[in-house]
């Protein structure tokens, strides 16, 4: 199952989902199926942006699995 940790970091920033989304510049919807999986193959522009507004790497936001 893919997982990240978008909404955990988001949350953990105080932001809401339409907050975040505006500052990533992307659809709320879209981001809400990025957190939940049911969209699993963001572009590296994408992820690099989300990455970048949570001070993360995009290791830690899209492949937690893999810092284990």
């Amino acid at each position: 199952m893919y997982k990240n940790r978008i909404r955990q970091y988001r949350k953990s920033k105080g932001m809401n989902l339409e907050e975040f989304a505006k500052k990533v510049h992307i659809s709320t919807g879209y981001l809400c199926h990025l957190e939940i999986g049911s969209r699993k193959n963001p572009s590296m522009q994408i992820m690099e942006k989300i990455s970048n507004e949570l001070n993360k790497t995009i290791a830690e936001v899209f492949f937690p699995e893999s810092q284990e």
